[in-house]
């Protein structure tokens, strides 16, 4: 049986751009902060989803490899709020599911691609 590592390159996507849609919705319209201004939180929420970008969007395995580790901040983050933030607790819950999804799809679409060459 063969799997197709495009598959997991497609469920990557998906959890990068739900990931990074969410984390713009979240901090600007849905829940905006008061105490700090909108550019700082998004400068720092989603510069590191930017760093790796280029090299995962031409399917570059280091570029995945590295984009795993920078979904486990997001992993960490959303896991630890959800269970300290009841008020936000659907927000929190979408970004532990989206970065999981990149996560898994990023892992294993580096271990296939692996075993074809």
């Amino acid at each position: 049986m063969s799997i197709n590592p495009l598959y997991y390159y497609r469920l990557a996507l998906s959890g990068y751009f739900g990931l990074f849609a969410l984390l713009m919705l979240w901090n600007t319209v849905l829940v905006p902060t008061t105490g700090l201004p909108v550019a700082l939180i998004l400068l720092v929420t989603i510069t590191p989803l930017l760093l790796p970008l280029r090299g995962f969007l031409n399917n570059n395995r280091r570029s995945c490899s590295w984009m795993a580790y920078v979904s486990m901040i997001y992993f960490i983050h959303g896991s630890v709020a959800t269970y300290a933030n009841n008020s936000e607790r659907l927000y929190t819950s979408l970004e532990t599911l989206l970065s999981l999804m990149l996560f898994f799809g990023t892992t294993l679409y580096v271990h296939y691609t692996g075993k074809q060459k």
